[in-house]
Order: structure tokens, then sequence, then C-alpha cells
């Protein structure tokens, strides 16, 4: 990881190397935490961050599902964001991380008296799955971990502690030779990647699962619009892991992810086994937009 100058930390500038917690950080031991992940484009016009008001409201409500009650207004956390970006002098695209934790003061399950402590942290960073993987597409194992189901966990919060699922899921799938997860539900039907919606083309079709068992995806939510404009028709439903099989194209989108075109899934060649036409035509429509060289959707960017 590429290390900036600072860090935002509860409403200070902190250095990079001195933005430090305790020890006994409640959310260390327990995982009840919130966090986002949030990008921003390097532009013709300068560092622009995508969709910081749709991020920074995910955020809160994270914390509001989990009984988290924030430190900070969304008004606060936008302007936070701003100055952090405005202290480090980035020269490329960069990955922001915002996170509302419990710090230091109790232990024990009873969570509601711990500190809430906020922080912001920005560095440069590149394709999640790799700037091949964006072009050739990847490797996919459906995962034999299930996705959380909704009777045990609340899958609309970005919470620190749903992501162990994803860890352990990622995990098997590149020890196998893979480079990304696919989960199931607990009925069998797809759910999402281990940080990525899923999305096949069947048919000419833009097919992607309800959000029941994954997060609502911002970027997910970004592509349905651009396909809308496109004319392309769309469905949001279930969909088994033998129908990706015979899908003609798949492709995973997410905040780190951006749209990621999928040439395989169990060894099952997706398509013509590369990046099909409606998955390359709908990454660069995305690439447009957080690029700011979409006009439409240019409101969407906050420069800084």
């Amino acid at each position: 990881m590429d290390k900036a100058k600072h860090i935002w930390m509860d409403g200070k500038l902190v250095a990079w190397d001195d933005a430090n917690i305790h020890i006994l950080t409640h959310t260390l031991h327990y995982g009840n935490g919130v966090f986002e992940g949030t990008r921003a484009y390097m532009t013709e016009s300068g560092l622009a961050i995508f969709k910081l008001r749709e991020h920074t409201k995910r955020l809160l409500n994270s914390a509001k599902i989990t009984r988290i009650k924030p430190n900070f207004s969304l008004e606060e956390l936008e302007r936070a964001h701003i100055e952090l970006l405005q202290s480090n002098d980035f020269k490329a695209n960069v990955y922001i991380r915002p996170i509302i934790y419990l710090g230091y003061g109790i232990m024990g399950l009873n969570h509601v008296k711990a500190p809430v402590n906020t922080a912001i942290a920005a560095w440069q960073w590149g394709s999640y799955l790799g700037d091949e993987g964006l072009e050739k597409g990847i490797r996919v194992k459906i995962s034999s971990f299930t996705r959380n189901p909704v009777s045990s966990t609340m899958g609309k919060a970005k919470a620190a502690a749903n992501y162990l699922n994803s860890q352990m899921a990622k995990y098997e799938a590149i020890e196998a030779g893979y480079e990304e997860a696919l989960l199931l539900d607990a009925e069998g039907f797809i759910a999402e990647g281990s940080g990525e919606c899923f999305f096949i083309v069947r048919d000419g079709v833009l097919i992607s699962p309800p959000n029941d068992t994954s997060l609502e995806s911002i970027t997910q939510g970004m592509v349905l619009q651009l396909a809308r404009d496109a004319g392309i028709e769309i469905q949001r439903r279930r969909i088994t892991r033998d129908e990706v099989y015979i899908a003609d194209e798949a492709f995973f989108t997410g905040t780190a992810a951006e749209v990621t075109p999928i040439r395989d899934v169990d060894n099952y060649v997706i398509g013509d086994g590369k990046r099909g036409p409606m998955t390359e035509q709908l990454q660069k429509a995305y690439f447009d937009v957080v690029y700011g060289r979409n006009p439409k959707y240019k409101h969407f960017l906050t420069f800084i």
C-alpha cells in the first residue's frame, strides 16, 4: 500500500504513521464497525470523488443498522473527505476508506457505552483485480461458503464483521487457483462476489440478482442506469449456478472492482472466454462517468 501524508481522525489530520488506536479498541475485538469504499479519479479537471454523497449516506445507514451513533454529520464527513484529499499530494486515482468504529473504553458485548470514533484514510490505488483483469477478465470459483443469510446478519450494513465470510471465500478461491469467489445464498442461488455485485448476459438481456442477500451497491446502480440509457433490457431475478455456466457474458461491479469481466467460472468458459461486447460497452460507459467524460452525470463528481 502506498502511504499518503495524512489520515483524518475525529476532526484532525494526523500523519500516516501516527494514526494509531489502542489494542483494546472495541471494534477490533467484537467486529462492530462500519466502513465505506469510495474512489476518487484523476479527471482532466483534477481529482474528483465519485458519488461522495451516496457513499457517505450508506456509511451512516450502516451505523444506524448496527446501533452505532455517529459522532459526525453527513455534511461534516463530506467536508472531511475533501479536506483529506486536499492535504495529500495525490497524482493518480485514489481509494478512500472512511470508518466509524467503537474505540477504547469498555469491553464486553454490550457496546452502547463504547466511545465512537471516525477516521478517513486515502491512498493511491489502481485496479483491485488488476488492469489485465479489466481487459481480459478473471477466473472465478463458486465458494463452498454461503453468503451470510439475512436471518443471522444484516447485509445492508457495510459492517466489518460481515467480511470474515468474504475473506474466507476469497482465500479459498485464490488457493484453488482462481482470482475471485462467487457466493451462493442459503437457498443455493447466486448472491454476490466476496466484495462485488454480479451480472450475467444471456441473449442480449442483462441479468443481476436482487439485493436480498447482498449490499445495495452504488456501482451496480450506476451500471444499471447506464444500461437503461443504452436501451438494454434488464432483469433483476434469481440466478442459478448452472445458468452462470451457460451465460454469454459475466462481470463483477463494485467501487474497488469497477466493472471487471469474468472469463470462466469453476473452469466453465463464459462465452468466448474474454470480455464480452455488452460488458465492454458498460465498462466504457462507467469509466466515462467517473472520469467526467459524460456531462449527464458530471454532478456525481465532487472535484477537489
